[in-house]
């Protein structure tokens, strides 16, 4: 077990329209310095589908994925306990100031990559600081590996169907 702080800065404009979090950057993402950095993660494979773009590969073009279409993108925790990438070993944790991104753009909708960062949404009161409820989507982990790559395009659809609005 590791105390880590969060050392990732968030990703949004004043254009972003959601608020996409995950619970809290894998060794791999840490060692990136960018979210959903380990290669096995389909997350970025996910997004660059649905928006219909090549599959961004560096840092600057995740980014730049994110922005074209209103996503902000950051973690739910600023700092806790964790042992390697286990978000179930996760302890005393401290939210990250979410009212951050929720201040400097019209966010519509939240969504949570995966049970853990929902669950520390609500139980860290970052749904009362948003006032916005998250709403829960699979994750896109490889230890997740029973939820095809079908199932998390359907789930993470609802992202860009408020790109147009």
């Amino acid at each position: 077990m590791e105390h880590l702080t969060h050392t990732i800065p968030p990703t949004y404009d004043e254009h972003s329209r959601v608020l996409v979090l995950g619970s809290f950057p894998s060794p791999k993402s840490r060692e990136g310095q960018y979210n959903y950095g380990h290669p096995q993660n389909r997350f970025w494979r996910v997004l660059s589908r649905l928006a219909g773009e090549e599959l961004p590969i560096t840092n600057d073009e995740k980014r730049s994925l994110c922005l074209r279409h209103g996503i902000a993108l950051w973690d739910v925790v600023a700092e806790c306990d964790i042992e390697g990438a286990s978000d179930t070993s996760i302890k005393n944790a401290k939210p990250n100031k979410l009212s951050l991104i929720t201040h400097a753009a019209p966010i519509q909708a939240v969504y949570c990559t995966g049970a853990k960062a929902h669950e520390l949404y609500r139980r860290l009161g970052c749904e009362a600081e948003c006032g916005l409820p998250a709403m829960r989507l699979p994750s896109t982990s490889p230890a997740n590996a029973a939820c095809k790559m079908d199932q998390l395009l359907a789930a993470y659809a609802p992202i860009f169907e408020r790109d147009e609005a």
